[in-house]
């Protein structure tokens, strides 16, 4: 074996060890260290065991596979949230594909919550780029209130309630939307419900 050839095995030794090896156990210890919650995952328990993430939406289906009317929907999710499928369709926003479909999803939305089509928000009939995104515009959860409500059996007004407290404002005062995550949500609804 030439000397260039060994030198370039030692490399490729030494490269593997600090790069395959010594690296990731160093960043992993620092996230650990540091963001031990987010290193994690980002779980969110219920009843003492992992529910979800607070970075991954999640249906909440009933029988069949349909929308269960007792929980908060999520907005619509091209991935059918599979966090290793992510992205949104590709459809142009004047894609005559998209508008039919945008239009009876409004259509559906506004029939399952029992409210007006003009009140559907933006939010309850288009996915996230992610396909993934956790969260609900106020005004989505809002108009869910009452078929929430109706459905467990509980007053309105707890339940529009329980969507205030779980209204995030907007990062730094100044960035994004404010929202509402599903899960945390209908975990608080289900303590709710539980009384």
């Amino acid at each position: 074996m030439g000397r260039p050839l060994w030198a370039a095995v030692r490399a490729l030794l030494v490269l593997t060890v600090v790069t395959g090896v010594i690296y990731p156990l160093a960043v992993t210890g620092i996230a650990q260290a540091a963001f031990e919650d987010e290193a994690d995952g980002s779980l969110v328990e219920a009843d003492g065991r992992a529910a979800g993430s607070d970075l991954i939406g999640q249906t909440w289906n009933g029988p069949g596979g349909r929308p269960d009317p007792h929980w908060f929907q999520p907005r619509p999710s091209h991935s059918g949230y599979d966090p290793t499928a992510t992205g949104s369709g590709q459809l142009g926003a004047s894609d005559p594909a998209l508008l039919e479909t945008v239009r009876e999803a409004r259509e559906q939305v506004a029939a399952f919550n029992g409210v007006p089509v003009t009140e559907v928000p933006p939010d309850a009939v288009t996915g996230s780029a992610s396909a993934i995104d956790p969260h609900i515009s106020p005004e989505y959860a809002g108009i869910q209130a009452a078929r929430v409500a109706e459905a467990n059996g509980l007053p309105r007004a707890d339940v529009q309630r329980l969507v205030e407290e779980h209204t995030e404002g907007r990062d730094l005062g100044f960035l994004g939307d404010e929202r509402a995550n599903v899960l945390r949500l209908n975990i608080a609804l289900r303590r709710l419900v539980q009384g």
